[in-house]
């Protein structure tokens, strides 16, 4: 009570009465007491279940108003994990400037999954199945993880095979690199020497040598083409349900706003350009069930008849 006080810049006793006239007009109670505590009951939580989607419409419609007023209508606040922002969005910019120059970007890189009514943000970028609470949400990408390592890692292990790589330092969870070996057929149980919480750092860390990763395949497309990185095996893993796709995420108050159809629509295209210019890799490594090279035989040289 005290602190919905001191949210709502009211006194104690001016919550205290706002409830007893919510609940005089619904006829009902909401709130028990337990001790010196007040919570919600059976009741009140029902309550709160069926209003919540409609106080978050207001909540979007307030920010969808706010959006379009003079002077803030062309800046877009964005929040994205780190790794996304690092790998992905950022090498892109300059063509987002050169689309839309009067657009201003402000980004906000968390691991945490924000509140975009409360901490005021227009949109998000997230990992997962979709189906946020309240929010409208476009898939923009799956994509599957590859097995990537340092140039000179890659000339190392040139022509080896699958099994190698476990005699490697793998960076990474340890059940990707599980399931990773097991769909390619082979029985090892990984150790790597290294977890990340931020994929970006993981890559980071494989380009300089540290060690093998398995990474996002769009995340590591820039560093394939720029030579940072080579894939070392066609071998792919799916990624969990969990944490299967990239979405763009939004209140659906904000849908018809103008600089968020322009993020959606720019970042569609270069989602698109991005699966059409990525090409298969050649492997450096050989697959587990691939033919062994056949022996050159000798010929010998007929004997001349007599």
């Amino acid at each position: 009570m005290r602190a919905t006080a001191v949210e709502m810049h009211l006194t104690h006793s001016a919550v205290s009465q706002q409830i007893g006239v919510l609940e005089q007009q619904l006829g009902f109670a909401l709130f028990e007491r337990r001790g010196r505590r007040i919570v919600l009951n059976e009741a009140g939580h029902t309550f709160l279940c069926s209003v919540e989607s409609a106080l978050a419409q207001l909540d979007a419609g307030v920010q969808a108003a706010a959006a379009t007023a003079i002077g803030t209508a062309q800046r877009l606040r964005l929040t994205v994990m780190p790794s996304f922002l690092q790998r992905w969005l950022l090498p892109r910019m300059q063509r987002w400037r050169e689309r839309h120059p009067d657009i201003a970007l402000e980004l906000h890189s968390s691991q945490q999954l924000m509140d975009l009514q409360r901490d005021g943000f227009h949109a998000a970028l997230r990992q997962g199945k979709g189906g946020w609470p309240g929010l409208s949400d476009e898939r923009l990408i799956d994509s599957p993880l590859v097995v990537v390592a340092s140039p000179g890692t890659a000339r190392r292990l040139q022509g080896g095979s699958l099994a190698t790589l476990a005699d490697e330092p793998l960076l990474g969870a340890a059940e990707y690199w599980d399931r990773w070996f097991s769909e390619a057929g082979l029985k090892i149980r990984s150790n790597p020497v290294a977890n990340f919480n931020d994929a970006g750092l993981m890559l980071q860390a494989a380009e300089q040598g540290l060690g093998i990763a398995l990474g996002r395949e769009f995340m590591v497309a820039d560093a394939l083409r720029d030579g940072l990185l080579v894939q070392l095996s066609e071998q792919r893993l799916a990624p969990e349900v969990d944490h299967a796709s990239y979405f763009l995420v939004y209140p659906p108050a904000l849908s018809n706003w103008a600089p968020l159809q322009a993020l959606r629509c720019w970042l569609h295209d270069e989602v698109c350009d991005l699966q059409k210019n990525m090409t298969p890799a050649a492997p450096v490594i050989a697959p587990v069930d691939a033919a062994p090279p056949k022996k050159a035989t000798r010929v010998k040289a007929a004997k001349p008849k007599p």
